[in-house]
């Protein structure tokens, strides 16, 4: 009877033993797929930064263009009313 019980202890041990043996490889086997995943999303940060990065100083190249651009009206608006002072007035000699 003493063999019997000391024999089923060791069973249950060891079963105990493959037991946690297999939960430890789906826990390693989380770990690595968490640590992948968090690399890709540090990947992924950095892209989003050097996008936002870009997409500014595209924006502040456009708004310096626009700015250009109103300043090239104004001196084309100007340039047209001289020439309509200077028509007006040779018109009217």
């Amino acid at each position: 009877m003493k063999k019997l019980v000391n024999v089923l202890g060791i069973l249950a041990l060891g079963g105990l033993f493959v037991a946690g043996c297999s939960y430890q490889t789906q826990i390693d086997q989380s770990t690595s797929q968490a640590e992948a995943s968090a690399q890709s999303a540090g990947t992924a940060s950095t892209t989003a930064q050097n996008a936002a990065n870009t997409a500014a100083q595209s924006a502040k190249s456009a708004q310096e263009a626009a700015s250009g651009a109103e300043d090239s009206v104004k001196r084309a608006n100007d340039a047209v009313a001289r020439l309509e002072a200077g028509f007006a007035s040779s018109v009217t000699k």
